[in-house]
């Protein structure tokens, strides 16, 4: 492999045409990976909280599953977000409860 081939430029990475447009477009991705980290972490705190929900139903003899909060959660999200924000919520619920 020659240097020319082995070396990788900012722009070839980010599909941007500029030095510039490539330095900005780094630096968003970079925000965005720190983002989706504590994305990913409020998730999961999510879940666990969730688990605590469900097993305090279900020890006093409940379901495990609400589905009229379920139903407030969805509308939430639909408002917050629009028509995908539905999906999203069903995502965070299936996580939160398993499939149903």
């Amino acid at each position: 492999m020659t240097a020319t081939a082995a070396a990788t430029t900012a722009t070839d990475v980010t599909g941007a045409r500029t030095p510039e447009a490539a330095d900005v477009i780094t630096g968003a991705r970079e925000r965005i990976d720190a983002l989706d980290d504590r994305i990913i972490g409020l998730i999961q705190e999510r879940m666990a909280v969730s688990a605590v929900i469900q097993e305090a139903r279900i020890a006093s003899g409940g379901r495990r599953v609400n589905l009229s909060r379920e139903m407030e959660i969805l509308g939430h999200y639909r408002d917050a977000l629009g028509k995908p924000g539905t999906t999203v919520a069903m995502t965070l619920l299936e996580l939160c409860r398993g499939k149903i």
